[in-house]
């Protein structure tokens, strides 16, 4: 497969937004191109993971039994260009859910060990990724605060107004 056919779904990726045609190149030039029979699992839940994955063709499933009623899925279809396991390219990272392919499925393996020699070779590369979950984080914190705030308000009884300075019919001068 051309290396542009490989660095398209990288472009769609918030996380690799930004970045030169030539740093993108060689993320793709570094990762593990890989092919996926039907039932096998590119990622499994509670596993060690040293790898992002990017789906670049071929149909996934989401399978989760573990959780609550909410979180579980039997088979959420993981569509083409996503990105499993993303911080594990970075970071130790366990996967918190399977992904099974359902016919053959082209994919890249993002190592850590790769992406960490990539970064020590282009600093502005590891200033990118820190910047684009350096602005993750204050996101989510916001929201956790704004949260906060509408359950903080919600937990508030009305005040009941007091009147001001003594209202005592006998006063002392």
């Amino acid at each position: 497969m051309a290396i542009d056919a490989l660095v398209r779904p990288l472009l769609a990726l918030p996380l690799f937004r930004g970045l030169s045609p030539l740093q993108l190149t060689e993320i793709v030039r570094r990762a593990e191109r890989i092919i996926f029979r039907p039932g096998d699992a590119l990622v499994v839940e509670n596993e060690e993971a040293d790898a992002a994955v990017v789906i670049i063709s071929g149909p996934c499933v989401r399978i989760d039994d573990v959780g609550d009623r909410t979180t579980r899925s039997r088979g959420e279809v993981v569509p083409e260009g996503s990105m499993l396991a993303e911080l594990a390219m970075l970071i130790d990272f366990v996967h918190t859910t399977t992904v099974i392919a359902q016919g053959p499925v082209k994919a890249l393996r993002l190592t850590r060990e790769r992406m960490r020699e990539l970064m020590d070779e282009d600093p502005a590369l590891a200033e990118h990724f820190s910047a684009c979950i350096f602005n993750r984080l204050k996101l989510l914190a916001d929201e956790l605060k704004s949260i906060d705030s509408l359950i903080g308000d919600a937990r508030i009884p009305a005040q009941i107004s007091a009147p001001v300075g003594n209202t005592s019919a006998a006063q002392t001068i």
